[in-house]
């Protein structure tokens, strides 16, 4: 078998995917010196909290260790944040990482503010690690909780919440020390003057987000926000700091009156993956807890992680090529490949105007449609956007984006049969060059084939995930396990996004393949093509915070953050219609792979509010 050259390829990428998998574990797991494992934790109204329990085996009940839960923040699972779960792991610390409520693996919640109410389902495992006797290596007087932006916001509200329990009983806060990062909203009067845990912010200096700060910049040491917590439990008589020094340690760790403030200088997406940023929060929780792992802040892994996972994704999705190839040597498959199409004429004089100007205009239309589709979609599914549960379309940013590809999708037929009509068919361009003529019954073997190939590629994600108890992820975009009600959603959302999937194959391989180019080139401008919209976003909204400190789209910034992971799957999409085009001579197996596996990575990514 392995004599053919297609084997031998799917055979080596598999291969990788694997070996980046035992490696990465070893990373994570500190080379055997931290046992991980799957949780699932009951919690009120027939809720569950799903998440990691990093345990280092120097943790016993004759040395119980302190405990930190990392709470992930808004569009995000707990793979976001591994990298402060293995480091403050790597340093004696057990540490039980969550999916937030309503992402990853955890359920929804019965309240709309899950963040603030319940800490986005922190404070369910906060009571249990206190109360339990299961946990008995782990110890009670020392618990403690860090989140990023909405779970920064978790954080805080954690320790005002356990601080007023704390006042009722007579005893001390369950929770005896918070870090929150990229979150200051909530550091009110209101907030804080229930705390009674030690507190360290981390905030970034350009933070996309800082026009709703009482200062409206990201600069914390003179922000109200920092002050009021450096001076919150300040003995009395002592006089009020009005000027924050940044990394300066005010009060003492033993009283839970310890206070830091760090503000990076990096903005909001990328502040949990500075070295930076996680040296702080390292530090901060070896002084509060009164350790000394011997290792320093700035000696971490976790980076060597990232890099695994991005290369098990990047050999997993180039896996469906050769497997393609040799699933298509099958008898019942067999029929699906065809002739490769001969390329279009190359556009000259007017033609090239048209075809740049189309260009130029697509990627407009693109990039302005965006937020407004955001914001229709805000009025067209109401109980998602209001956070409510429903089993109506309730991905509340990935309703944004399905407007966006079903606008911009069917723009895209619109302007291929105009150019076509009015250009296209009297300068050679014949319509058997398109690959789109196909009889319905090679169109459901080519639904099956990419039904196929969608089940191999996650197939190969569980198999990796049991083995070794990794995905696919990389920073804040990931390949992940999922929750089976997330097959109904993809039933829901493929058909929609397959318009612009379609769309964007028919573009791709019929109006952008040239007698005379070369493959690379077709391609790269068929990726640019593809993601110029979307990245001009990201440009306009950064070049106007460069220039006026306040984003360019205030209301709808975290839309734009959500372009981060959109734009690289934008680029690489042309690549896979190319390829699949290539191999079977049609337009069509190509978008039904790519919508199947990237619309399912986007669900498995975006905040869901189905009912329990």
């Amino acid at each position: 078998m392995l004599k053919n050259p297609d084997s031998r390829l799917l055979f080596a990428l598999v291969a990788i995917v694997f070996f980046a998998g035992m490696i990465s574990s070893r990373v994570q797991t500190a080379g055997g010196r931290v046992v991980i494992n799957d949780i699932k934790i009951p919690t009120q109204n027939g809720q569950w909290v799903a998440g990691d329990l990093f345990k280092p085996r120097s943790a016993t009940s004759e040395n119980p260790a302190p405990l930190v839960v990392v709470v992930p923040g808004f569009q995000r699972s707990r793979e976001a944040l591994a990298n402060i779960s293995i480091e403050l792991a790597r340093r004696g610390i057990v540490v039980i990482s969550i999916d937030p409520y309503a992402q990853g693996r955890s359920s929804t919640s019965l309240s709309r503010m899950a963040a603030t109410t319940e800490g986005y389902g922190m404070f369910a495992v906060v009571d249990y690690a206190a109360g339990t006797d299961n946990l008995n290596y782990v110890d009670k007087g020392r618990i403690g909780t860090t989140g990023h932006s909405a779970g920064g916001n978790a954080a805080i509200r954690g320790a005002s919440y356990f601080g007023r329990q704390a006042q009722l009983s007579g005893g001390l806060s369950k929770l005896h020390s918070v870090f929150v990062s990229g979150y200051v909203l909530t550091l009110t009067e209101d907030v804080l003057r229930d705390v009674r845990s030690n507190i360290g912010v981390s905030y970034a200096f350009y933070d996309e987000g800082a026009y709703r700060n009482e200062l409206k910049n990201g600069d914390m040491r003179v922000a109200p926000e920092a002050l009021r917590v450096v001076n919150l439990g300040r003995a009395p008589g002592m006089p009020a700091i009005t000027e924050v020094e940044l990394g300066q340690y005010y009060g003492e760790p033993g009283n839970r009156t310890q206070r830091v403030i760090h503000n990076e200088r990096i903005i909001h997406p990328f502040q949990p993956y500075m070295p930076e940023a996680t040296a702080n929060q390292l530090e901060y929780f070896e002084r509060v807890f009164g350790l000394d792992s011997g290792l320093s802040s700035r000696d971490q892994v976790w980076y060597w992680k990232e890099l695994l996972g991005a290369i098990s994704l990047i050999a997993a999705l180039v896996s469906l090529i050769p497997l393609s190839r040799i699933l298509l040597q099958a008898p019942y498959f067999s029929p699906l490949v065809k002739p490769l199409p001969p390329a279009l004429p190359r556009p000259r004089g007017r033609g090239r105007a048209i075809f740049w100007g189309l260009f130029v205009f697509a990627a407009l239309v693109a990039c302005f449609s965006y937020i407004p589709m955001a914001e229709l979609s805000q009025q067209l599914f109401v109980d998602a956007s209001s956070r409510q549960m429903t089993w109506f379309f309730p991905q509340r940013m990935n309703n944004a984006v399905m407007l966006w590809a079903v606008l911009n999708g069917s723009l895209g037929y619109l302007l291929f049969f105009l150019s076509y009509r009015f250009y296209g068919n009297r300068h050679g361009v014949r319509p058997e060059m398109w690959g789109a003529r196909i009889s319905r019954p090679l169109l459901f073997r080519t639904f099956l084939l990419a039904l196929t190939l969608f089940f191999y590629y996650f197939l190969l994600v569980f198999l990796d995930y049991f083995l070794f108890h990794v995905d696919y992820n990389f920073l804040f975009m990931g390949v992940r396990v999922f929750r089976p009600e997330l097959l109904v959603l993809l039933g829901m959302y493929v058909p929609f996004f397959f318009i612009f999937f379609l769309s964007n194959s028919l573009r791709v391989n019929g109006a952008m393949r040239f007698e005379g180019d070369p493959e690379w080139k077709g391609m790269l401008l068929s990726g640019v093509a593809n993601s110029l919209g979307l990245f001009l976003i990201v440009l306009v909204q950064y070049i106007a915070f460069a220039v006026t400190g306040t984003v360019y789209w205030t209301d709808g910034w975290l839309y734009v953050n959500l372009l981060f992971a959109v734009v690289p799957m934008m680029f690489v999409l042309p690549y896979f219609n190319r390829y699949f085009f290539r191999v079977t001579g049609s337009i069509y197996l190509g978008p039904m792979v790519t919508c199947l596996i990237f619309i399912m990575v986007l669900i498995s990514n975006t905040v869901f509010y189905l009912p329990l």
